[in-house]
């Protein structure tokens, strides 16, 4: 919603405001535009601290998300409401996130594949669509495909923290899918305590469980043990553990001292 303060006697007034009807009318009731006469509603304009007018204000979900003074080019205003306006990727992403809430998971991985087949650059429905595959940690083929799509993001894209965080799960659930059953590893790595490629598998399968104390205890060990195990993965596992977790987890709390420890 656009709120446009103004005043009977404002010349600039009168020469924005059909600016501001034009736009409303090309965008087809994505907003509105309400006008408020600040010499009759003084007290609202007060609240809103208006100082000099015309003076219009872009509200969304209830909060003021821009403003400006004056008369604005009308392609300045447009490049401001662009911004804030749900686009078609929103939308389509919030009827993906609305179909899986509602249990077909089939039919958002669908919305989002269809979108991608127009918009095949698009960052966003590329990480929407690797979330929604990455949701079945049996299926191997749709974790790799999930992988990949990942790694086909652009650079600015790709080094977000929930993409960061993503990339950690489905690394670790490739590894646990790659490696023998769970039990299996229980039993080499209370026999061979040594064997870091072993618990570092079994590690793999606790994190991709959510059973990340324990996996962090296996991932500590490794540390302790061999730390030179592929390059240092366990303790760079644990760390990316910590950034998914959020720094104030009591886990990564606990567990960042731990590591220090092992280090010094």
């Amino acid at each position: 919603m656009l709120v446009d303060f103004w005043a009977p006697w404002c010349g600039p007034c009168r020469a924005l405001a059909p600016m501001l009807d034009r736009l409303a009318h090309a965008y087809a009731g994505k907003f509105h535009v309400v006008k408020v006469n600040t010499d009759i509603e003084q007290e609202l304009a007060a609240r809103f601290q208006i100082r000099g007018i015309p003076a219009v204000k872009f509200f969304r979900d209830g909060h003021v998300v821009s403003e400006f003074a004056g008369v604005q080019p009308e392609s300045a205003i447009k490049t401001m409401i662009d911004k804030f306006l749900p686009n078609e990727t929103d939308e389509l992403i919030q009827r993906a996130v609305v179909l899986t809430r509602d249990g077909d998971a089939a039919g958002a991985e669908a919305f989002l594949r269809d979108g991608l087949t127009r918009d095949g650059n698009n960052d966003r429905l590329k990480f929407e669509l690797a979330k929604q595959l990455g949701n079945d940690p049996t299926d191997r083929p749709r974790v790799e495909e999930a992988r990949a799509l990942l790694d086909s993001l652009s650079i600015v894209s790709g080094v977000a923290p929930d993409v960061d965080a993503l990339r950690l799960r489905l690394d670790l659930l490739i590894a646990a899918l790659s490696a023998p059953p769970r039990e299996e590893l229980e039993r080499v790595v209370g026999a061979n305590g040594s064997d870091s490629r072993t618990r570092y598998q079994l590690a793999a399968h606790l994190a991709a469980a959510d059973e990340y104390e324990p996996a962090m205890d296996q991932l500590l060990e490794i540390v302790r043990r061999d730390r030179s195990y592929r390059d240092d993965i366990a303790r760079k596992t644990l760390v990316e553990l910590f950034n998914s977790l959020g720094r104030q987890h009591p886990l990564s709390i606990e567990y960042r001292a731990l590591l220090a420890r092992v280090l010094n």
